[in-house]
């Protein structure tokens, strides 16, 4: 097991074998920080008489054992050279920690392109809600889940009629991210839609082939979310704000 890749001027050589570097966090500004302050404001909590709901604590706490050796590691050996590596634990959570969150969207994007994605045209679907709604949304989980369903099936709808089709003779296919925050760390759930950009129509012959549809005017894309706002219950106020569509291709 090589302790290095051969390098040249600090650079990876072309077909050089992978070698493993362990990750430091407590060598980063970041940990260092919390690392220092993060007790104490827990005290300032204390005497106030409040505290940080206990999923926050438990993701802070989580973080500074992250990748530490102290807290637990594995150990790892070469069959060939019996070179030995430890591999400190992570702590896989999703909210704050650097490592395991960039770790993750990393194979969620290779998973995503490798295995589930198609070689077709993607378009990418945003959808954004008033503010009584994100709460709404925070609160009540499972009504995500229903709008979500409301939206696929406007789009695919769509979709479908641009073809010349119903959604039922003419499937797609879509993958949905749900985002819960926005840049400065508010609460702002939104849907980021992967939508294939056309369906799959059947021959006579059983087969499957892929239609895209032609370039279509800012209009249908106005009507498609009318409808898809149309579906939502009444007794939910505000509205849907569709914060924009860019077409990607992969």
């Amino acid at each position: 097991m090589p302790l290095s890749a051969p390098s040249l001027d600090g650079l990876l050589v072309a077909g050089s074998p992978p070698s493993y570097r362990r990750h430091q966090p407590e060598t980063t500004l970041l940990y260092r920080l919390v690392e220092q302050h993060y007790p104490a404001f827990l005290a300032n909590l204390e005497t106030e008489g409040r505290a940080l709901p206990d999923y926050v604590q438990q993701e802070l706490t989580d973080y500074l054992k992250c990748g530490r050796l102290e807290q637990g590691f594995l150990r790892v050996r070469c069959e060939s050279c019996h070179h030995e590596k430890l591999v400190a634990f992570s702590c896989k959570r999703r909210g704050f920690c650097p490592s395991c969150g960039a770790r993750r969207m990393v194979e969620s994007a290779a998973l995503l392109v490798d295995e589930v994605l198609p070689l077709r045209p993607i378009r990418q679907w945003v959808l954004t809600v008033p503010f009584p709604l994100r709460f709404l949304f925070a609160a009540y989980p499972e009504l995500m889940s229903r709008v979500l369903g409301i939206v696929t099936r406007a789009i695919s709808t769509h979709l479908a009629q641009q073809a010349g089709l119903s959604s039922k003779e003419a499937p797609t296919g879509a993958v949905t991210l749900i985002q819960r925050f926005g840049s400065a760390l508010n609460l702002n759930i939104h849907f980021h839609m992967l939508f294939l950009d056309g369906v799959y129509v059947q021959d006579p012959n059983g087969e499957y082939g892929f239609r895209h549809p032609p370039p279509q005017p800012s209009s249908s894309f106005t009507a498609c979310c009318s409808a898809s706002a149309s579906g939502w219950p009444a007794s939910w106020s505000g509205g849907v704000s569709w914060s924009g569509m860019r077409t990607t291709a992969t």
